[in-house]
């Protein structure tokens, strides 16, 4: 990465916080299925997940090129930003779209983590990736809304005080565009009435659940811009939320790659250090060359983006090529490390799991390439 995208001070600083929290730490959370309450309360205190809020309102105003240097820190060092990085970038559609009064009342306090922001509310059962087909009504109603529906895949749910919730304002029967009619509403689910929460256990520690809204109350003041463009303001922010998600893929790579280097050279078998065979050597080099070239990717989207432009499909590619990229570095890392591969204690076990989910979310890979396919390379829309 060039140097001015690739902020080493601030990987120093937080390599040194996460430090703090080893192996023993994850392991223990992964096996009791617990949020990692005391590392997010460290990155916050350190400001670190306020990094991309205004000085304005509490942040450190930070580029994007600064979060991504600091999720991928974290991925590298052994942790999972999982946790919280979305305390990061979901503010982001408030910032850009929300009223003033809405920023003064919500950023500084997300700044500071007195409110963490970090649920989404977007996928459901029925529709997945097909957002525009989503089923969750808000009525207006005097000086309120009405909310009917259920989400899914809503990751910290139970440990965020605010959900930005998508949901259609006008039947898509009533629409020009299916993308017309969806609202985006700010929702405190500290106080929230008709607000059911319900854990999914999956194979990896992400504290994602399921989300339930039986008649729920939203104040009017609480939506997000103007009625009927949520769509545009949620897809606003999906761009920095890949180049985020590439550069945690660039930093779990590389935590695979020094793992299985290291044990590669330490590993004696029939006399000689397994990394002398190119049968270990070669996939854990080529896994490197991989994620470079996925790194130097997520360097041109983030250069785009923070020179203002669109880099729509640099930040598709950063996301997919990263993700492909952390999950060939954790195979090889597997591989070299044998049955000890799967042996909770070498850590290599639950990254495998945490970064599997990357070619799944935030976008799936073939809705990435239909991208491009579409976009790009012009040919006939396929969804």
């Amino acid at each position: 990465m060039s140097s001015n995208l690739s902020h080493p001070e601030i990987r120093e600083e937080v390599a040194r916080l996460c430090g703090r929290f080893p192996g023993e730490y994850w392991r223990r959370l992964d096996s009791d299925r617990a949020y990692p309450t005391e590392f997010v309360n460290a990155l916050t205190e350190g400001g670190w997940l306020a990094a991309l809020i205004p000085e304005e309102y509490g942040g450190a105003g930070l580029p994007l090129s600064a979060a991504a240097a600091i999720l991928e820190e974290v991925q590298r060092q052994g942790c999972n930003g999982a946790a919280c990085h979305a305390q990061m970038y979901v503010m982001g559609t408030i910032l850009r779209h929300g009223s003033e009064a809405q920023k003064q009342a919500y950023l500084p306090k997300v700044a500071t983590g007195e409110l963490r922001l970090q649920a989404f509310g977007v996928t459901e059962p029925t529709s997945g990736t097909d957002t525009t087909a989503l089923r969750t009504t808000a009525r207006r109603e005097g000086d309120r809304y009405i909310v009917d529906g259920q989400k899914i895949w809503t990751s910290r749910a139970e440990h965020s005080d605010l959900m930005l919730l998508l949901a259609r304002t006008t039947p898509r029967d009533q629409v020009a565009k299916k993308t017309d009619g969806l609202s985006t509403f700010i929702v405190d689910m500290r106080t929230a009435k008709g607000l059911t929460i319900r854990p999914i256990r999956t194979m990896m520690n992400h504290n994602s659940c399921e989300v339930f809204f039986d008649g729920m109350e939203v104040p009017a003041e609480n939506l997000v811009g103007e009625e009927g463009r949520g769509f545009r303001y949620i897809l606003s922010g999906m761009n920095a939320e890949r180049i985020l998600i590439a550069a945690e893929c660039v930093g779990d790579a590389k935590w695979f790659i020094e793992k299985a280097s290291a044990y590669a050279k330490e590993r004696h078998v029939f006399g000689r250090p397994i990394g002398q065979n190119q049968g270990i050597q070669f996939p854990i080099a080529t896994a490197y060359a991989h994620m470079r070239a996925a790194e130097l990717m997520v360097a041109e989207a983030l250069r785009l983006y923070e020179a203002g432009e669109n880099p729509g499909a640099e930040a598709n590619m950063a996301k997919m090529l990263a993700a492909d990229a952390s999950f060939e570095a954790a195979n090889a890392c597997v591989q070299t490390h044998g049955g000890f591969g799967f042996a909770e204690e070498y850590d290599v076990e639950r990254k495998f799991r945490e970064t599997r989910l990357y070619q799944v979310a935030p976008i799936s890979t073939n809705l990435i390439l239909s991208y491009l396919a579409e976009h790009v390379l012009g040919m006939p829309r396929s969804y």
